[in-house]
């Protein structure tokens, strides 16, 4: 589409910066951007700052209209926008084309593209191939839904470099039936997840398949197939499947965890089918260092050792965190449901934490379940993540690690993960200071809420 003069809707601005990069690429176009949001004009500062000077035609924040889809020629859906919108319906009846920020990059992409879904891991794995493309000397841009759109480095992406996509459920649903997948497609592991967006479970694999079931026929597809449902999905592939390196083939890592160990595979699995050579997975993986927010040490305060673990949003990756350190551990986890089975959580939590503290909107489901398993679970419900905090560090001793590792969502607290790990290191680097750390005593201890959850 020539999309000179051409009316185009963006259908959800967001504050993870697809929205704001859609819009800026297709006014750079010559397109007619209008911009549409539930969200007002405060909640958007951010996403709103970052178009300051960019010719966008019209905003309409707080709320849509049917019109600004009705007369679009392109309506770009933003991929938390859920299936069965009556916008998109509106849109797609008018003959308005649909597309999304990640169509649009896969659409005018000159580099090979590997991309990287699964239900945990995709992130870190999608990491470790950028690391291993580039240690093999390879150009390797990493974006997607780690949080960095690749749609505004297109003019500086070239041929003979590599393109390396983390691309969740969402993005995959929203994906139209002609857009050119990538040449490399990596599933890390497929589990019970953002069923509250999905109609259902068959619908949520149904879209992490379209990463196997669209690929081109010269593709190569790394499967995790010690995951017990992708390991029936060999088949699906178009392309060839790729070999999975076994784990003790691998060199020390310096992120901790056998699921690590097992993204590392994957990565290796994925470089691999790209023309890497042996010699670049040893040296990209040793020096892959981690992922904020991705059980990352913040600190060690009166002999406790304090990881911030806020993308973990499945009960799966919880688990997978308490296995992975070594001291005993106090857990925070909690947060809001999204429609998945939370008994891995509580399990994990019963059979391995020392303690654990549940926070925010799950935070009584999620300590009744964990009680339920161990009677002997020191374990309580809290409103927020500094309460949470609070307790945990109150019951703890030195050589014990305090671990944020939510299982769940962010949204019932914080606008995202980020926002939810960046406060906890706040919260974590106030209790360097003791008058500080007392302080944040003192507000949880007063049952004061709304104060324990700014700083102190």
């Amino acid at each position: 589409m020539d999309l000179n003069r051409k009316r185009v809707t963006v259908l959800g601005l967001g504050r993870f910066g697809g929205g704001v990069a859609a819009a800026r690429w297709l006014a750079e176009q010559g397109a007619l951007v209008t911009v549409t949001d539930l969200a007002g004009q405060s909640e958007l500062a951010e996403s709103l700052a970052a178009l300051e000077g960019v010719p966008i035609d019209r905003f309409r924040l707080g709320g849509h209209s049917e019109d600004d889809s009705r007369r679009a020629d392109l309506l770009v859906v933003n991929p938390a926008v859920r299936p069965g919108n009556p916008l998109v319906e509106i849109a797609r009846r008018a003959g308005s084309r649909l597309t999304s920020e990640l169509e649009l990059f896969l659409e005018h992409c000159p580099a090979p593209v590997v991309g990287v879904t699964g239900s945990n891991g995709k992130s870190t794995t999608a990491a470790m191939t950028a690391a291993i493309l580039r240690a093999d000397g390879r150009r390797a841009w990493l974006g997607g839904n780690i949080g960095r759109s690749l749609l505004g480095h297109l003019a500086e992406i070239s041929p003979d470099d590599w393109a390396v996509l983390e691309i969740s459920s969402f993005q995959l649903h929203w994906l139209g039936p002609h857009v050119p997948m990538p040449r490399v497609a990596v599933v890390t592991g497929c589990s019970p997840n953002h069923l509250d967006w999905h109609e259902s479970w068959p619908a949520y694999v149904a879209a992490k398949q379209r990463l196997l079931t669209a690929q081109p026929a010269d593709g190569v597809a790394v499967l995790n197939t010690h995951d017990p449902e992708v390991a029936t999905w060999a088949g699906l592939a178009r392309g060839r499947q790729g070999p999975l390196p076994e784990l003790g083939s691998l060199p020390p890592l310096r992120v901790p965890g056998e699921h690590n160990r097992l993204d590392a595979a994957l990565a290796a699995g994925a470089a691999l089918a790209a023309g890497c050579g042996d010699a670049a997975v040893g040296r990209g993986l040793e020096a892959f260092g981690g992922l904020p927010m991705r059980l990352e040490w913040l600190a060690v305060i009166e002999g406790r050792r304090f990881y911030n673990d806020s993308t973990s949003t499945t009960p799966e990756s919880t688990a997978a965190a308490l296995e992975a350190v070594d001291e005993p551990v106090w857990l925070l986890a909690g947060g809001r449901e999204k429609g998945c089975a939370m008994e891995r959580l509580t399990s994990a939590a019963a059979a391995r934490a020392r303690g654990a503290a549940f926070f925010g909107q799950s935070g009584e489901m999620l300590r009744a379940d964990a009680a339920r398993r161990n009677a002997g679970l020191p374990c309580t419900a809290v409103e927020t993540l500094a309460d949470a905090l609070r307790w945990c560090w109150d019951r703890s001793k030195p050589g014990e690690a305090i671990v944020l590792s939510p299982g769940c969502a962010s949204g019932d607290q914080f606008p995202n993960f980020r926002r939810r790990g960046e406060h906890f290191a706040e919260l974590v680097r106030a209790m360097t200071d003791p008058l500080r750390r007392e302080a944040l005593s003192s507000s949880v201890g007063a049952g004061g809420s709304p104060a324990s959850e700014r700083p102190p």
